[in-house]
């Protein structure tokens, strides 16, 4: 029998007076999935993030959570964790001492709710004992993740988790994530940076003015994006520049940068060889990702 989707939405339209926040989104998260939500400010994220959450509900459409439909707010199941706009953490606590008290919200023993566990796996474990007040953003959003972890979520809400991580604790947060997506749990993180969901999302949601441009896999998005701009560097660059406004296909746009379609780049590739140019460099100079979000949503 099908696992039931983690998380279904049909047509959910929220307003704040006159400002329609959201207009008919369609959303499917299945389990083990890590699900990007990508857009400019003001297009709903946050608030789609908050009815995944079960902090509001919405004036209209259909939502199921792991299989239960929300009618209320606070009407999430168990087994949904997470945060938008940021976690909350008592300041004059240490980080033990928040989650020791976020467990014991939730009816949680803290003594056996894993809370060394869940700090040693975002990286906090040398400062479980600091007080959260001097904590920067980077380790907030970790901290943020450790208490969400403690549920053991099988549907986990990320608002811009990245935010203010530095490569090190950047690390241990895509671990945590591909970890939790490998042991069955759906994943929806809303980012800025396109690297973090090129990186760990294996489908994408755009959202502009509060509605779906695009919904599906990262390969689909690259396969309909419009042409390029890809960084060429080669042993002979007069030559390559020569035999790229040559070919079919493609536009010469400076010294070292090319414009085109992937299947035109392939058949660039190919003459550079029969040439015997060596090819040193041929990628994006904006990753496909945030080629086609942009114009996506400026089309929008």
């Amino acid at each position: 029998m099908e696992r039931p989707r983690a998380v279904r939405a049909r047509r959910i339209t929220k307003c704040f007076g006159e400002v329609v926040a959201l207009d008919e989104i369609d959303l499917d998260v299945a389990p083990g999935q890590i699900h990007g939500l990508v857009g400019p400010n003001g297009a709903g994220k946050t608030t789609l993030l908050g009815l995944l959450l079960g902090l509001a509900v919405a004036d209209s459409g259909q939502l199921e959570i792991l299989g239960t439909p929300i009618r209320r707010a606070l009407d999430a199941p168990d087994g949904v964790a997470g945060f938008v706009d940021g976690p909350g953490l008592y300041p004059s606590l240490t980080a033990r001492q928040n989650l020791a008290a976020l467990a014991r919200l939730r009816g949680l023993d803290p003594r056996g709710a894993g809370l060394d566990e869940a700090l040693d796996q975002v990286g906090l474990t040398d400062v479980a004992d600091d007080r959260t007040g001097g904590f920067s953003l980077g380790m907030r959003q970790r901290l943020g993740l450790a208490a969400a972890l403690l549920t053991r979520p099988r549907l986990l809400i990320l608002d811009e988790p990245s935010n203010g991580l530095d490569p090190v604790g950047a690390r241990h947060v895509h671990r945590v994530l591909t970890g939790l997506a490998a042991d069955g749990a759906a994943i929806v993180l809303s980012s800025h940076r396109m690297d973090d969901v090129e990186a760990l999302c294996s489908e994408v949601t755009i959202v502009a003015t509060g509605r779906v441009v695009f919904s599906g896999p990262l390969s689909k998005l690259a396969a309909e994006n419009r042409e390029l701009d890809y960084r060429l560097r080669t042993s002979d660059p007069a030559r390559a520049r020569a035999l790229a406004a040559e070919s079919p296909g493609i536009t010469v746009v400076e010294d070292e940068v090319v414009r085109g379609l992937v299947p035109a780049m392939d058949e660039l590739v190919a003459r550079l060889v029969r040439e015997n140019i060596a090819l040193r460099e041929l990628s994006p100079v904006v990753s496909p990702l945030e080629a086609a979000f942009l114009n996506l949503t400026e089309e929008k």
